[in-house]
């Protein structure tokens, strides 16, 4: 029998109900160090993080930092910077990843596939022809060839660049 290691998944799989404390992921995230932290870039009023449960390599999420649960709340400075910022998610993706594709795209509401059901978010999952493969369809199980951290780490330059400020690292 073969064995796919995933051993940073354990504390996902192993945290019971309320082990949190109960505040939202996505209002938590700006605050943390960014050496815990999957933010790749902040603007004025929303911040770019990488996906802790990626679809794929450099699974991205553009996030306002006020905590609404839908576009329709957002104020138009905020809409107006999810757009530019998914844009520029677009352009570094492409520059570091080289995807053949993108899916873009929020889910609001649970039955949408809303994981955080009432802070608005945008995916942008880069796609590569062939990325579909026996692993997801009949292992339930992503595999994904870089880690979080050197996403992170590959991706912050060029956002820092592409916003005409120096690189942080």
């Amino acid at each position: 029998m073969d064995h796919l290691w995933s051993p940073w998944r354990l504390e996902y799989v192993t945290r019971g109900e309320g082990a949190d404390d109960g505040r939202c992921v996505f209002c938590k995230a700006p605050e943390l160090p960014e050496i815990d932290s999957l933010l790749v870039f902040s603007g004025t009023s929303c911040y770019i993080i990488l996906n802790l449960y990626p679809y794929n390599s450099g699974h991205l999420m553009v996030v306002p930092f006020r905590h609404v649960a839908s576009l329709a709340a957002l104020t138009a400075a905020e809409m107006d910077e999810v757009g530019r910022l998914t844009q520029r998610c677009e352009l570094a993706l492409t520059e570091a990843f080289q995807p053949h594709g993108f899916n873009v795209g929020v889910n609001l509401g649970k039955p949408a596939g809303a994981g955080v059901l009432d802070h608005v978010h945008v995916h942008i999952v880069p796609r590569w022809s062939g990325d579909s493969n026996f692993m997801t369809v009949v292992g339930h199980t992503r595999v994904l060839p870089e880690e979080l951290g050197a996403s992170a780490e590959r991706l912050r330059p060029i956002f820092s660049r592409l916003a005409g400020e120096p690189s942080r690292t």
